[in-house]
């Protein structure tokens, strides 16, 4: 089946900020979380993908053609949360619907009722009456009403509490059941990721640190421990980014396996979580280690 989505070396570059050479794939029936600091590139990346803005260099494709030259088509098969939901503020949920729903053929008049039934949100109440969480409870109900074939979400996650993020995953799960759907899921909250995500691509201050498998990532990625002694050049060479304390160092790296071989019992290793990842790949631990 033909990719849902394709980036070769996207670029897009900014007076002070300049997104490179970013390198991805999305097969249908898959979600791919999206990770990284604030400033890493997230939204300008997605940007792109929607074609919000226009890029400077490299390929982008949605469901196998140029997402510039066939923009309007791409955009009818997406479905898109961002951060802060926009509506207009004085219509009811039912009215906001209404003007929605006539962008798309594809509108799912059954399916949007039962996720609002699910979400338990007022159709009779007015926008500017939403808290945070029951907007992007909303905009996710729109997003998933006219049978798109890409769900691309911009921190959704954010305002909604515990039990409604779980509610949240388990829509996705469901979305991408049939095999014919996937989600792009940008957001901090790497938990959630580490629940549902099958790829994961992660960006550090515009590029590219990888776009792997989500259980390869996990199986190679690791936490080292041990006493600051061994922060030496040999061991400075295994880890992709470091901090030292007054009892030992910890550092991250991607050959777990190879660490475990060439240092024994001398240091210790855990698996890495995704913000581990996220956090000892910044500029500021990255590469730091042979310098000091």
């Amino acid at each position: 089946m033909t990719n849902v989505l394709e980036i070769e070396n996207a670029r897009k570059t900014y007076a002070s900020f300049t997104l490179d050479n970013v390198c991805l794939t999305l097969p249908p029936g898959y979600i791919m979380g999206l990770i990284g600091p604030n400033g890493a590139g997230k939204t300008t990346l997605i940007k792109l993908i929607m074609n919000a803005v226009r890029r400077d260099g490299g390929a982008i494709r949605l469901f196998g053609s140029d997402n510039a030259i066939h923009a309007e088509t791409a955009r009818a098969r997406i479905g898109f949360v961002q951060d802060e939901p926009t509506f207009y503020g004085h219509l009811t949920l039912a009215s906001m619907k209404s003007i929605i729903a006539g962008f798309y053929a594809s509108w799912d008049e059954k399916e949007f009722q039962r996720l609002i039934d699910r979400f338990e949100l007022p159709l009779s109440k007015r926008v500017m009456a939403l808290s945070r969480g029951m907007a992007t409870k909303f905009a996710l109900c729109l997003a998933l009403s006219h049978r798109a074939e890409l769900l691309i979400l911009d921190e959704p996650t954010t305002g909604l509490d515990p039990a409604s993020r779980r509610e949240l995953l388990t829509i996705l799960a469901e979305y991408i059941e049939d095999g014919t759907r996937s989600v792009l899921f940008s957001t901090h909250i790497t938990t959630d990721l580490e629940r549902v995500a099958d790829f994961i691509t992660l960006l550090q201050a515009g590029k590219l640190v990888f776009s792997s498998e989500k259980d390869e990532i996990l199986s190679n990625w690791a936490i080292v421990k041990g006493d600051n002694e061994l922060l030496s050049d040999a061991t400075c060479a295994h880890l992709e980014g470091w901090r030292k304390g007054e009892h030992g160092f910890e550092g991250l790296t991607s050959r777990s396996p190879d660490v475990r071989k060439r240092f024994d019992r001398d240091v210790l290793v855990e698996k890495a979580s995704l913000e581990d990842i996220m956090f000892y790949t910044t500029p500021r631990h990255r590469g730091e280690a042979c310098s000091r």
